[in-house]
C-alpha cells in the first residue's frame, strides 16, 4: 500500500504536523454540485389600439410564454450534518435584441449564496421575495406576455436587492420572510428597474423592503398569504419620492386540483401613498389549467378595481400549449383588455394602449429549456 504521507513534498509533511499537533484534523472532500441550465423563448404577437389614434401593431416582444428567457449558474456543497451551502447566478435574457433584461443587470433574475438544512434556507444577495413566490401555483399563466403582470407590472418583477430572505417548507407548512436595506439600485427604468438603491445614512426607511408569507400547500390543494410594503427615496419611480412613501401590496392565493385540472384564484390588495396622493386597488384573478395528452389549456380572468376611480380594468385570457417533448413546446393565445375610464394597461406586458379603449391581441411563440 503506497504511503501518501511519505511521498508528499516536505512542506505539506510539515504542515500536516503542525495542524495535527494544534488539534485540526483534514476535512474530507466535501461533495459538490454545478449545474447551468436556461429557458429560450420567443415568437410573434399583434395587437389592436396601441395609441389613441387606434392603430394595430405586430412584434416580437421582449416576454412571450409562460416563464421569460434565462441562463442560469447553480451549486451546492454538502457540509455535512444535513446542512448544504448553495448559490444561484441567473441571468435575464431579452430574445427580441439579445440585451440583459431587469435593469441592464447581468445576473438580474438572481444572484444569491446562502445556507440551507432541514430548518430552512437562508439566503443574501438580489433575490426573489415573497410577492413573487406566493402566486406561483395558483397563477395558471404565469409571467406570460397576456397575464396579470400586464395589469401590475410589480408581480412577475418582485425581487429585491441588498436582501436577506429565509424560506420554509415543514410537511407542507410555507414560511418565508426578505428584509432588503436597498431594494433596487438600478436606475434604468421600468418594472424591473425603479432606482431606489437605499442604504442611506441617517434615513433608515429609505428603499427598505419587508416581504413575509405564511400558508399550507400540498400536491392537491394550497392557500398562502403575503405582505410587501417597500418605501422610496429621492429619485425613485412610481412616485415614491420619498422615504414617508409606501406601496403595500397584501395577497391571499389558493389552489386545487380537480382530477387532472388545477384552478387557482388570488386577490392582491393595494394600497400606494405616493407623492402625488394615495390609490388602493383590488387585483382579482381567476384561472383554470387543464392538461390533455400533449397539450395544456390555460384560461384566466382578471379584474382591478380602483378604488373611488371609475378607471377599471378586465382582462380575459386563453393559451394554448403543445408539448413536442418535456424540454420544447409551441403554444398560442388570445386576448382581451378592457380599460374603463382613464385606464390605459395593455394586454401586453410593456406594451401601449389608447386611454380609455379595448385592447385585443394574438400570440404565438416556441420555448425550449435547457
Amino acid at each position: 500500500m503506497k504511503n501518501t504521507l511519505c511521498s508528499a513534498p516536505l512542506p505539506l509533511i510539515a504542515l500536516s504536523l503542525g495542524l495535527a499537533g494544534l488539534g485540526f484534523a483534514a476535512p474530507a472532500q466535501a461533495q459538490t454540485s454545478v449545474q447551468i441550465y436556461g429557458l429560450v423563448d420567443s415568437g410573434l404577437a399583434h395587437v389592436t389600439n396601441v395609441d389613441a389614434a387606434g392603430h394595430s401593431i405586430t412584434k416580437v416582444p421582449t416576454l412571450t410564454g409562460s416563464f421569460p428567457s434565462r441562463i442560469g449558474f447553480r451549486g451546492t456543497e454538502d457540509l455535512g450534518n444535513g446542512l448544504q451551502a448553495f448559490f444561484i447566478l441567473e441571468n435575464g435574457l431579452q430574445l427580441d435584441t439579445g440585451v440583459t433584461g431587469q435593469g441592464n443587470r447581468l445576473f438580474g433574475r438572481q444572484a444569491l449564496v446562502g445556507l440551507k438544512g432541514a430548518w430552512g434556507a437562508l439566503s443574501i444577495g438580489r433575490q426573489l421575495n415573497m410577492t413573487y413566490l406566493a402566486p406561483i401555483k395558483s397563477d395558471v399563466l404565469g409571467p406570460n406576455l397576456f397575464a396579470i403582470g400586464s395589469i401590475d407590472p410589480y408581480l412577475p418583477n418582485a425581487r429585491s436587492d441588498n436582501s436577506i430572505a429565509y424560506y420554509g417548507n415543514f410537511n407542507g407548512i410555507v414560511v418565508g420572510a426578505t428584509w432588503s436595506t436597498g431594494r433596487d439600485a438600478s436606475n434604468a427604468g421600468g418594472p424591473p428597474a425603479t432606482n431606489c438603491p437605499g442604504e442611506v445614512a441617517g434615513n433608515a426607511k429609505a428603499c427598505r423592503q419587508y416581504t413575509g408569507l405564511f400558508g399550507y400547500e400540498s400536491k392537491d390543494y394550497g392557500l398562502n398569504v403575503s405582505y410587501d410594503r417597500l418605501y422610496g427615496n429621492t429619485g425613485a419611480a412610481g412616485g415614491l419620492t420619498s422615504s414617508n412613501n409606501t406601496d403595500v401590496r397584501k395577497t391571499i392565493n389558493g389552489y386545487f386540483m380537480v382530477g387532472p385540472a388545477k384552478i387557482g384564484a388570488g386577490v392582491v390588495d393595494r394600497d400606494t401613498n405616493a407623492a402625488t396622493g394615495e390609490t388602493k386597488s383590488d387585483l382579482y384573478y381567476l384561472g383554470v389549467s387543464y392538461p390533455i395528452g400533449l397539450y395544456t389549456i390555460d384560461v384566466q380572468g382578471a379584474r382591478r378595481d380602483t378604488k373611488n376611480s371609475p378607471s377599471d380594468v378586465n382582462m380575459l385570457v386563453g393559451r394554448l400549449t403543445y408539448n413536442f417533448s418535456k424540454r420544447t413546446a409551441v403554444y398560442g393565445a388570445i386576448g382581451r383588455m378592457a380599460n374603463k375610464g382613464n385606464s390605459a394597461v395593455a394586454l401586453d406586458a410593456g406594451g401601449t394602449v389608447g386611454a380609455g379603449m379595448g385592447q385585443n391581441g394574438v400570440m404565438m411563440g416556441l420555448r425550449h429549456n435547457f
